[in-house]
């Protein structure tokens, strides 16, 4: 009788949801053995605002542009005293939801803010652009206004990186947001936004 091989009983990854596992990286702080928490499907989808967290160079320039131009999309089609509220609402949800998304995703990459996750700039720039007219120049300005005090982070937006996990990836941005929508109004009362 011939000797037949063992069948490979290794295990497997799962991939049913559609998420491969996430590998530790060097320096993320997890041994090569250790546990890495799977990321659902939902907190993925959320927190790379349905891929948009993959596209280069930066992400999450094309996460706040995605949601400007959804924002218009959008608002175009709601009347206009529903374009305050709607905008504020959808900050909020997009907040609520933005942080627990984060929270599962930096788990299971290994990393503090992984550089994919954009649900933060989506929620930033939906703040930049309450009460924003629908004008090509004050959306250009609320649009350049959050990206600048994304990558600057003044006081406290620097110090609201430190919260831990998806709050800390999220708020920060919320706070530049609220800069932006300050800056906007200034401009679009006393400056060339007039």
């Amino acid at each position: 009788m011939k000797d037949t091989p063992e069948p490979d009983r290794t295990p497997k990854p799962d991939r049913s949801a559609g998420v491969p596992p996430a590998v530790p990286s060097a320096g993320s702080g997890q041994a090569a053995g250790a546990s890495v928490p799977r990321t659902p499907l939902w907190a993925t989808l959320v927190a790379t605002f349905f891929g948009i967290g993959r596209l280069r160079p930066g992400p999450g320039t094309w996460g706040s542009a995605a949601t400007m131009l959804l924002w218009a999309a959008l608002a175009h089609a709601l009347a206009p005293s529903l374009r305050i509220p709607a905008a504020i609402g959808l900050s909020l949800l997009v907040t609520l939801i933005g942080i627990p998304a984060a929270t599962q995703v930096a788990r299971g990459a290994g990393a503090k803010d992984p550089q994919f996750v954009v649900i933060d700039e989506v929620a930033g720039q939906l703040v930049a652009l309450i009460a924003v007219p629908l004008a090509w120049r004050s959306f250009l300005a609320a649009f350049i206004l959050f990206r600048v005090f994304d990558i600057v982070k003044p006081p406290p937006v620097r110090q609201l990186e430190a919260i831990p996990e998806g709050a800390g990836i999220v708020l920060d941005d919320v706070a530049a947001g609220l800069y932006a929508l300050a800056a906007v109004h200034l401009l679009l009362h006393f400056g060339p936004l007039r």
